[in-house]
């Protein structure tokens, strides 16, 4: 990072900060080309192992690529402001921000599928007791991004 009085090593702080978003990027490369989708996502941290989970169409560009490269980057961003200034070049803004990459993979297992589920709504409702029936389970698409690398940065 060139910026190593904006990065942000502490991980409690990392995790805080991934939790205060609501959206997350992640970046395939299709056949040279960067595709980029943004996703509501659920998020696990254990013995520090970082997990994404996400869900989708069980069809599609996206599952293709996770399927094919098994590999994806990832943004997340927050507390995004801008900081006016009487001179462009004084122009500058305020952020919180989480870029990484690692795995990304299918989960096929139904209780771990359950589970990243209820990762995914804990973090969108701040609800963890939602039930998932066969129907639902078979509908979606749910796979997960296991961190390999991260950094954050702010500048507040």
């Amino acid at each position: 990072m060139r910026r190593k009085d904006r990065e942000i090593t502490d991980n409690e702080k990392i995790k805080k900060i991934i939790l205060s978003c609501h959206c997350c990027r992640l970046g395939f490369c299709d056949n040279g080309k960067v595709y980029i989708v943004p996703l509501n996502f659920g998020y696990l941290e254990t013995q520090n192992k970082r997990t994404f989970y996400f869900h989708g169409a069980k069809e599609g560009r996206k599952l293709d690529l996770i399927i094919k490269n098994g590999y994806a980057g990832f943004e997340l961003d927050t507390n995004y402001q801008i900081h006016e200034a009487e001179t462009a070049c004084n122009f500058s803004a305020r952020f919180q921000s989480v870029i990484g990459n690692g795995t990304v993979s299918v989960i096929e297992d139904i209780g771990e599928k359950k589970e990243a589920l209820q990762h995914i709504m804990k973090h969108n409702s701040g609800k963890d007791d939602w039930n998932f029936n066969e129907i639902m389970l078979n509908s979606v698409c749910v796979f997960k991004l296991d961190v390999e690398e991260i950094t954050c940065k702010e500048h507040l």
